[in-house]
């Protein structure tokens, strides 16, 4: 139970809510799966197909299906959940004094999504009081899905999931997302992180992040986030056991500047925060 709350019960089929009163956590849980669901099933129809294409003023791509997804999640809450703060990619910011607060990525990789690449995400945030609760990941062309718990763990399609025990950055997997804009922005660090790790890879998006939790990777470096992209899996790495922050060590919030750093240890963090800031 969240803050000692209940809410409406899960609805059915038609999307309707039943009268039903069950503890918070559990319904919100179990809403936050059904909306990954179906924006999953939502993208999965659109994904190689034709796509209508538009440009934003920063020359990043929107389509079709990003505006359809958030169309039907913002709908399925502001129906569930008429109290709630929602920040969306496409729509923004509604309900912004409100303590409860849903955050959507629609299509968490677009640039992959309109190229047919399968490693794009549908990302789905709960907040209170400005803290991430639960988190999810989707990844509707591989149907995956992981969801982290505040104080609960995390799970991939709800088996449980845990972050590796690596300690140590030289032994460690390291995956650089947004690795062009590194070099551009900061050569120097760029060329530290190909220095790094026993294994690196480039990457973009939500996935590293997912995989990390899973224990697949060690550590992420990611680069020009927005909150939407990494409060949702900020929850699922910490919920797993990672550490999860800035590139200066503070927590994640609604105000960070988009510099993450992710690390399955507290030790690796560490030490991958003295190797970003030099």
């Amino acid at each position: 139970m969240l803050n000692g709350e209940t809410v409406t019960g899960l609805p059915g089929p038609d999307l309707k809510t039943e009268a039903e009163v069950v503890p918070q956590t559990d319904d919100i849980t179990a809403h936050a799966l059904l909306i990954a669901e179906l924006a999953s099933e939502t993208a999965r129809g659109f994904f190689r197909g034709r796509l209508g294409i538009e440009f934003k003023e920063d020359e990043s791509p929107v389509t079709q299906a990003d505006k359809a997804v958030e169309a039907e999640v913002r709908a399925y809450l502001e129906q569930n959940f008429p109290g709630h703060g929602i920040l969306g990619e496409e729509h923004g910011f509604a309900g912004t004094d409100r303590d409860d607060v849903w955050i959507i990525d629609p299509i968490d990789g677009t640039r992959s999504f309109l190229s047919g690449h399968p490693l794009f995400g549908f990302l789905l945030g709960f907040l209170q009081g400005g803290q991430p609760q639960l988190g999810v990941i989707g990844m509707p062309a591989l149907g995956e899905t992981f969801l982290g718990l505040r104080g609960q763990g995390a799970t991939l399609n709800g088996k449980p999931i845990y972050v590796s025990g690596q300690t140590r950055l030289d032994q460690s997997v390291l995956y650089v997302n947004e690795g062009d804009k590194i070099h551009h922005d900061h050569p120097g660090l760029f060329a530290r992180l190909m220095r790094a790790g026993q294994t690196r890879r480039f990457s973009y998006d939500c996935y590293p992040h997912a995989l990390l939790a899973a224990g697949h990777v060690d550590a992420v470096v990611d680069y020009d986030l927005q909150p939407y992209d990494y409060l949702p899996v900020s929850m699922v790495v910490e919920a797993a056991g990672g550490v999860i922050t800035d590139w200066q060590g503070k927590p994640l919030g609604l105000e960070s500047d988009g510099r993450v750093a992710a690390a399955a240890t507290p030790r690796l963090h560490t030490e991958l925060l003295a190797l970003i800031k030099g």
